[in-house]
């Protein structure tokens, strides 16, 4: 039997978990006045008066509003002179409040008026005649803007918000390097409790309550996988039930302080065959090739190619076909799952201390398994550190 899989039970699991001791520290208003700063830098760079950051990540990130989109507008506007206006249905402007972390004007509207007028109205008053907007801001928003102010020069504010997110401060390195271990505990804990004739709900239901158990603030996402689902990245639709033998994928993370892990293990619930065992050394090779091609300055696409390479010299792929690797080794990580850059070839974009990314170049056996092994690291300013260490071994996945 794999060492650690097995043996437990979840009420046992659970009853030994506690919140986590020595939480990281919030994120302070200096550090967001900082980002402010950059921000402000980063617009005069690209000839914008004004940052239109709707609800989401971004919000959050630099004003510690913790909303998520919605049909309703919520939205700040940075002007690059200073000041800044958030945008907000009068009736939700006493939970706005108490969430901004930083001081700005608040521009509320009625359900009968129309918020992207008041919009327009703060970017005539602030002679704004260039705005950078939010990615993820919804095209149908971004259209009702333009309809009331149609004259208005409108430009994509990725430089902008990439260029203050993507490398991450010690305090954001903190929060990523609590959230990342949290969630190793619940994998570890997760694999104990495994046992014949277990369902993958079962396991996506324990999971959720061991990651709110250490205090997280719930299940980023989860996915729970057994036997042939394995071989599909995302896995398939309904239950499966646990057989000995079967491999066991989990990716799962948590959100904390607004900061999301996310963390994949592999292993056999049994003893593992020649060719599950095989693969998963392989995958482990590829893992550690991509970690070490890391350094300032090289591109994020070569730290793809270094895990292809592994797969290739071992009869696997090239490129994307499979069995091997079918999908990129890796992605910025943060405030969002998945943030810019990522490793792919294609994406040229040069590593820079700060920056943290996860590194998964999973294979997949079309019709049998799938091995998915991802941790995170950070880039610094010799090579990169990693949040977590990687699995040692599918004889003993959590060593």
């Amino acid at each position: 039997m794999t060492k650690g899989v097995g043996g437990s039970n979840r009420a046992a699991e659970l009853a030994a978990l506690s919140p986590w001791p020595n939480p990281a520290a919030a994120i302070t208003p200096a550090e967001r006045r900082a980002r402010l700063e950059m921000a402000h830098r980063l617009m005069a760079e690209q000839g914008v008066e004004a940052l239109l950051i709707g609800a989401g990540a971004s919000l959050n990130y630099f004003a510690g509003v913790p909303w998520g989109a919605s049909e309703r507008l919520v939205a700040m506007i940075i002007f690059r002179g200073g000041d800044m206006a958030l945008i907000a249905p009068m009736f939700e402007l006493g939970s706005l409040q108490a969430d901004l972390a930083l001081e700005a004007r608040m521009l509320t509207w009625e359900e009968d008026e129309d918020p992207f007028a008041l919009v327009a109205a703060a970017l005539r008053e602030g002679q704004a005649g260039r705005l950078a907007i939010d990615p993820a801001m919804s095209f149908h928003f971004v259209r009702r803007l333009k309809a009331v102010s149609p004259m208005l020069e409108v430009s994509d504010a990725s430089p902008i918000i990439d260029g203050c997110r993507r490398r991450k401060s010690a305090a954001e390195l903190a929060i990523m390097s609590q959230a990342k271990a949290m969630t190793l505990e619940v994998h570890r804990r997760a694999a104990r409790m495994l046992t014949p004739g277990i369902t993958t709900t079962a396991v996506r239901r324990f999971i959720e309550a061991a990651h709110q158990a250490l205090g997280a603030e719930g299940s980023s996402f989860c996915i729970v996988l057994f036997g042939r689902a394995t071989a599909f990245p995302h896995g398939l639709p309904g239950d499966q039930i646990l057989e000995d033998g079967d491999v066991v994928l989990i990716d799962t993370g948590c959100w904390v302080k607004g900061y999301s892990s996310d963390i994949t293990r592999t292993y056999v619930f049994g003893e593992p065959s020649a060719d599950q065992r095989r693969i998963w050394e392989i995958e482990r090779e590829a893992q550690l090739a991509a970690f070490e091609a890391v350094r300032p300055g090289v591109p994020c696409e070569a730290v793809d190619l270094a895990a292809r390479r592994v797969l290739e010299r071992a009869g696997l792929g090239p490129d994307y076909r499979l069995p091997g690797l079918p999908h990129r080794t890796g992605h910025g990580i943060g405030m969002a799952i998945h943030e810019a850059p990522y490793l792919v070839r294609g994406d040229k974009t040069p590593l820079m201390p700060g920056m943290c990314f996860s590194n998964e170049p999973m294979i997949v056996v079309p019709g049998a398994f799938g091995v998915r092994l991802e941790d995170h690291f950070h880039v610094t300013e010799t090579g990169a550190a990693w949040f977590t260490e990687p699995s040692p071994s599918v004889d003993a996945p959590f060593g």
